[in-house]
């Protein structure tokens, strides 16, 4: 869904009209007053102007989750064949007046196949999909209004309408795009919309400029935004999607891209049919051609084409996903996009942002310092009382400073009982323009005292000496000189530092202003710091172990970056500021982000670009982020990361939602991602290679045996009994080996995977046949004679009885050979190493594989294996299966191991 041109031209020509015309107009044209709406008024324009809601995306209807569980290129192969199969099975029966012909057990086991696929991939989706909605309602905010039957009330944000009076102070969220009427040193943080890392100065004036972009117009406000400091009175003109924020929210809610996992699933599905696309006519032709008999022949293909088609494939892997996401789950991660379990597992390189990600995003006073550098008691006496006092809002640093003076006054009898030793004068709020808050106190002897503290440049204007080596100096330049040095040094090692100046008896009278901010004494300053996580060292160790490589993208200065990503054992080889990328060409770029790990002072279009180049250049790539500027970029990435505090935009635009802020999180969504992969890459080959065997052993026996090795319909019961011993495969175990690595869906693998392992079990099929028609068949049924040898010494319906019973016995013998080894084989495969020795399968698959050998076994003993055309056994036979089987454990070892040694991978 973009955002329509109408509907964004309309939303403009809005906000321009309002930020440069008067407020009279204002609410004359939006109907309202200073008294706020009538609740007649409140329901008109709820319905003429909309709700205040925020449309994401167009949720899915249930008729196409269901159409998008069921419908694939494998499960769209065998609908095909069952209305083949009615066709044949059953209608040309009816109309021929054979009822007796008529056969629906390949329809049914076609389409319980089909049945279960679908039908768990929708409900493992929709139980997912389900928890993150849940997470998202959890989220509540509120507004407070003026209305004509309330003063001020505060009710939910999506109840706002059009024409609205909002009131705001620090702290709040803007509700909805809206027009200042009144304000006092308001400033608006509108880094979520824009980028912009400093707060702007919003005023309640008109402009006269109709030509200026609409984020310059200063006295309108965006929703999405929130107050850093300041009061304002604002009339709401745009609401929901008709807002800046909606436009945006609406932009970035389109089609996700084609993500590597997508890929690797549609290549290996095409790998495969292209396979079944060559067998089948082949195999149709050759048994047309030998056995005389088209129909039949017809009849075996489509068996051969249901043999050869994964129709487990959207099953496994939905369950492996699926899996995946509960083990997250409880590990305080909520999966919204099941198929990015898989991309967490594949993801070689991850993108995050430095704030709240590495650090704990919250500011510590690391230390209160002379000019000197050295530490003084009394910087953080005069820092204190400047934050306690002031009546703004108190930003981190205000907090960070009086928890520090807290945490120490019982060791520092100067520190004891400031609040109270001390009274407030008046305060000269603060503002972005000056960069500084100045507070008058006056002391129990009546001694009055500015305190001023800010911005370390702004402070140096305003003061004209300075406390240095115990003297109060006047500030020359070199002082000046030897301050700026020791700020640079603090700088560069990630902290933020403000300077604090005094003046004593700053006015004769008790009213003061910006005026009075000046000669005074420079003191000295406050070096802050937001600390590394304790865990990231840990995580960003893990990462590396699971060749994840993390890079920094961040709107911070390159300065501070440089110094947490040092303390965090990040090793910065390159550094690029968003400034330098705008000079670089694509090419450049391209070149350039491989080397690069850290990006500072960036735009989220500079993010978003540089996941793509990344991307292009075959990476699989992770964005972790939490703002509305990060949704562009978290569209373009392969796995998109936010956590429950993020802006809706970001969670709505992420696949993985963490309730804990934390990269070792990341690792434990790695493993799964890794497991999910392995598992169903198992699958995949055991059961590719292991039905082209097959196929491959039908194709020569159909041209060289004067019967059908298998009917049709013992291919399909055969197929089904092994697909559903390999339902357990997503809960086997992985080897710590095989966790190491991204891993990236490689359809080439498959297709050498099938033509190396297919024909091993093939040659054990042909030594069955060859067993089964010269020894075993003749052995027990005909005394010795051979199938075409059976019409010189039988006649009529003893022929006809001594050769449906040979031909029986073969089948069953190849029926309960093929299970045995197609089974054994998945503990053949699903290991690089020594089965049964070296690594053992988990419980689920042991049990499971061999509940299914014990079953095919026993069909042809029991009433079952009658309907189906077999015979029981004679216990002679399995004096040969045994053997067989071993040596084809064997052999399959040997060629796994040459497969190894020669692609370097077994998965």
């Amino acid at each position: 869904m973009t955002t329509n041109p109408k509907t964004l031209k309309k939303m403009n020509e809005q906000i321009i009209f309002c930020a440069t015309n008067s407020t009279k107009l204002i609410l004359q044209a939006l109907n309202t007053s200073f008294t706020g709406l009538s609740e007649q008024a409140i329901k008109e324009h709820r319905n003429l102007y909309g709700n205040n809601k925020i449309v994401h995306g167009k949720k899915l209807s249930l008729t196409k989750r269901i159409a998008n569980a069921f419908i694939n290129p494998f499960t769209a192969i065998l609908f095909c064949l069952a209305i083949v199969s009615i066709f044949t099975d059953i209608i040309i029966p009816i109309m021929q007046n054979s009822p007796d012909d008529v056969n629906s057990v390949t329809v049914i086991i076609i389409l319980t196949m089909v049945f279960i696929s679908g039908s768990l991939r929708f409900v493992q989706e929709s139980r997912s999909g389900n928890a993150a909605e849940k997470l998202l309602s959890l989220i509540t905010t509120t507004c407070t209004v003026t209305r004509q039957y309330r003063p001020k009330a505060e009710i939910p944000l999506e109840d706002v309408v059009i024409g609205d009076i909002i009131h705001l102070s620090a702290g709040d969220m803007i509700p909805a795009d809206a027009r200042i009427l009144e304000a006092k040193d308001l400033f608006i943080s509108q880094a979520s919309l824009t980028g912009e890392s400093e707060p702007v100065e919003k005023f309640a004036k008109t402009y006269q400029e109709k030509n200026l972009s609409i984020t310059d117009y200063n006295n309108i406000l965006f929703m999405g935004s929130n107050v850093i400091s300041g009061s304002a009175t604002a009339v709401v003109i745009g609401v929901g999607n008709n807002t800046l924020f909606g436009s945006i929210a609406s932009s970035v809610s389109t089609t996700p891209v084609e993500t590597n996992f997508t890929k690797g699933v549609n290549s290996v599905s095409w790998v495969l049919i292209r396979f079944m696309l060559f067998m089948v006519p082949i195999v149709f032709f050759v048994n047309g051609i030998t056995k005389n008999d088209w129909v039949e022949a017809f009849l075996f293909a489509i068996s051969i084409a249901v043999g050869l088609t994964s129709e487990m494939l959207p099953m496994i892997v939905t369950t492996c996903l699926a899996k995946g996401a509960v083990s997250m789950s409880k590990k305080k991660t909520i999966v919204k996009n099941l198929n990015s379990i898989q991309n967490f597992g594949a993801m070689d390189i991850l993108c995050t942002d430095k704030t709240g990600t590495l650090t704990m995003n919250k500011v510590v006073l690391e230390y209160h310092l002379d000019v000197l550098g050295n530490e003084d008691s009394r910087v953080l006496r005069h820092a204190y009382l400047n934050s306690y006092f002031q009546t703004g809002y108190k930003n981190l640093m205000d907090i960070a400073i009086i928890n520090k003076t807290e945490e120490i006054e019982q060791d520092n009898p100067n520190l004891i009982n400031l609040s109270s030793t001390y009274t407030k004068v008046d305060e000269i709020p603060f503002d972005f323009s000056r960069r500084r808050l100045s507070i008058v106190v006056k002391d129990k002897n009546q001694k009055c005292q500015m305190i001023t503290k800010g911005a370390v440049e702004e402070m140096l204007s305003i003061c004209s000496h300075v406390e240095y080596q115990g003297k109060i100096k006047p500030l020359d330049e070199f002082i000046k000189k030897e301050i700026l040095k020791t700020v640079d040094k603090l700088n560069d090692k990630g902290m933020r530092v403000i300077a604090v100046a005094q003046k004593n008896n700053p006015s004769p009278i008790d009213k003061f202003s910006i005026a009075d901010e000046c000669d005074m004494v420079l003191i000295g300053y406050l070096a802050f710091l937001d600390p590394p996580k304790e865990s990231t060292v840990k995580a960003l160790k893990a990462l590396k172990e699971y060749g994840v490589k993390v890079k920094v993208l961040t709107g911070d200065n390159d300065k501070v970056a440089r110094s947490i990503c040092k303390q965090v054992g990040l090793k910065v080889n390159n550094l690029l500021l968003g400034s330098d990328i705008e000079q670089l060409s694509e090419q450049d770029l391209a070149i350039a982000v491989e080397k690069t790990d850290v990006f500072a002072k960036l735009s989220p279009e500079q993010k978003a670009k540089i996941v793509k180049l990344l991307r292009q250049n075959g990476h699989t790539v992770g964005f972790m982020g939490d703002g509305i500027n990060d949704a562009t970029a978290m569209k373009s990435s392969d796995i998109a990361i936010s956590v429950d505090s993020a802006v809706d935009i970001a969670k709505e635009s992420a696949d993985i939602i963490l309730l804990e802020k934390d990269l070792m999180v990341l690792e434990q969504g790695i493993i799964e991602g890794r497991k999910t992969y392995a598992n169903m890459i198992k699958y995949i080959k055991i059961t590719a290679s292991s039905n082209f065997g097959n196929m491959f052993s039908v194709l020569i026996a159909s041209a060289l045996l004067p019967f059908l090795p298998m009917m049709s319909l013992h291919l399909i019961v055969l197929n089904l009994i092994y697909d559903l011993s390999c339902t357990a495969i997503p809960w086997d175990n992985v080897d710590k080996e095989f966790l190491v690595k991204p891993r990236n869906w490689d359809a080439f693998s498959i297709g050498s995977f099938m033509i190396w392992l297919g024909p091993t079990s093939s040659i054990f099929d042909w030594i069955t046949y060859i067993f089964m028609y010269f020894i075993f068949c003749p052995l027990f049924i005909s005394n010795g004679i051979l199938f075409n040898d059976l019409p010189t010494v039988y006649q009529g319906s003893e022929l006809l009885k001594i050769q449906a019973e040979y031909i029986a016995l073969f089948q069953t013998g190849w029926f309960v050979e093929s299970m045995w080894s197609q089974t054994f084989v998945i503990h053949m495969i699903r290991t690089s190493k020594i089965p049964f020795i070296q690594s053992f399968a988990s419980l689920p698959v042991t049990l499971l594989t061999f509940i299914g050998i014990i079953v095919l076994t026993i069909i042809p003993f029991s009433p079952l294996g009658t309907i189906l055309g077999f015979i029981a056994l004679p216990f002679s036979y399995f004096i040969y299966l045994i053997p067989c089987i071993i040596l084809y454990m064997l052999l399959a070892t040997s060629i796994k191991k040459a497969y190894i040694r020669h692609y370097g991978k077994l998965l």
